[in-house]
Formats: structure tokens, sequence, C-alpha cells
């Protein structure tokens, strides 16, 4: 299967870049983009000053965008978005096939003094559920939101269900490259699956004057622990192929899964 990460700078209103990369999409046989976070909507902290019916028009557009361009190019878009709904803004992933959009919304937010979304958004504070898991060309493809990468309960659900790859959509800043891709290699070996990362680029200026630089580096890591691909810190686009025989030979040889199974965790 040939997935796609759409390293890019929040895109506001219009419709051309994102065409021109879909165009791409569908001449290389992508199956699945994968867009990263506060791209379809400003950054979480600007949002605080944008009128709620504001937000949701655009959140709205952005949509309807996504299921233009999906049916055109037949190509699964997922990408984070901010929904508006009677309690509040929702921080969520829009899983967009064609006319058919799910939506998987986050379920632990980032609350550091600094970088507080879980007291700016709406989303329950509530036991943990399942994430998302899609079937692509014999492909299992699970959905996480970028934070969520942290906490083991999600990866255990994802290694009971045998998942071969994880979307995962970040928005990282602050020099912590070098800890990202730790994070995302490890989490790979040890799962035995790909994870294929998009993380924005551009830059937010704060009250203080700070400037918070969204680096990019997108990557895709493999079952085996290494980046296969990993993009700069310019606007680009990651393709690569997939195989599923990469992922059983892993789990194969590790035997991480067998050791759990055995103990009947799995």
């Amino acid at each position: 299967m040939r997935v796609a990460a759409l390293q890019i700078n929040a895109l506001g209103l219009s419709p051309n870049r994102l065409d021109y990369y879909l165009r791409h999409c569908e001449k290389a046989g992508v199956k699945a983009l994968l867009l990263g976070e506060y791209v379809l909507n400003p950054f979480f902290r600007e949002l605080r000053s944008i009128p709620r019916g504001m937000l949701s028009q655009q959140t709205q557009t952005q949509l309807a965008l996504l299921e233009e361009l999906s049916r055109k190019y037949g190509v699964m878009i997922v990408a984070p978005i901010v929904r508006i709904e009677e309690e509040g803004a929702i921080k969520s992933i829009a899983i967009v096939d064609g006319e058919k959009v799910d939506y998987y919304d986050q379920q632990i937010l980032i609350n550091y003094p600094h970088w507080n979304e879980e007291a700016f958004y709406a989303n329950p504070i509530a036991p943990l559920t399942p994430p998302p898991i899609l079937e692509i060309d014999g492909i299992r493809v699970g959905i996480l939101a970028g934070f969520e990468i942290h906490f083991d309960y999600f990866w255990l659900h994802f290694m009971r269900q045998d998942t071969d790859l994880i979307l995962l959509p970040t928005v990282g800043t602050f020099e912590s490259q070098q800890r990202w891709q730790e994070l995302i290699k490890m989490r790979a070996f040890i799962n035995s699956t790909f994870i294929l990362r998009a993380n924005r680029i551009g830059e937010y200026r704060d009250e203080s004057g700070l400037v918070w630089r969204f680096y990019g580096e997108s990557l895709l890591a493999g079952p085996d622990g290494t980046i296969i691909q990993m993009l700069g810190s310019k606007e680009e686009m990651l393709i690569a192929d997939l195989e599923r025989d990469v992922v059983e030979q892993a789990r194969q040889k590790w035997g991480f899964r067998e050791a759990l199974h055995k103990r009947g965790m799995v």
C-alpha cells in the first residue's frame, strides 16, 4: 500500500495547495494522505481569540473541501480538525473517504501550563476507549493523536488488533526533534508496526514575543525501529510503500506479541 504524509503550514481557506498535492497523490497511487495538527485550523493558542461561529464556519468549509478532494482523487484523507459542538470546541481527527466522514476525538490532551489544550477544549475526561483501526488494501491502519503516543493503553490495543501502520499527526516544537524520533522508533519497534508521522511547519509568536517554531521532520519508522524516510523543515510530501510481509517478519523475529499471547494479554 502506498501512503503519504503532507508536511505543510496552516492552509487557510484556499483549496489550491491541497488540490495540488492530492493530484500528485492520485498519479502516484497513494491510498491515504495524512496531514499534521493545526493545518486546517489555526494553532490552539490562536483559537482563543476567534469567535465560535467563525471557527465553526472555517471547519465546515475545510471539511467540505476534504470531501470534494477525496472524491475527486480517490484518496482517503486523515486530518486533525477542530469541531464546534454544543459543549464547545472538540479536538478531532477527521477520516474522510469520499462522501463518508468519521471522527476520532482525541482522548488525552496536553495539560501543561504553557500548552493547556485540556483546559481549552471540551473533549471529555473519561475512561479511555480504543482508537479507530481501518483496513486499506489488506493493511490494518490505526489512527492516533500525537500526544497519545505516550500512553501504553493505545499501543496494547494496536498490538491486540495486529495493527500494521499507525498514522500519527503532530505539531512538534521547542527543539523536541530527538525526543520525538526516539519515541516513535521505540513504539514502532516494540509494537512491530510502521508509524507515519506528519508534523506541521511554520511558526506562532505568543503574547510574550516567544516564537514557537514547528520544525517538520515528518517521517516513516519501520517495525525494526529504524527511520526509513524523513523530511526536512520545508514544505514537502513524503510518499512511502508499505508491505505487510515486513511487519510479519518483525513479529516473528522479535516475538513481543507472542510473549504476551502466552500470558493471555493479547
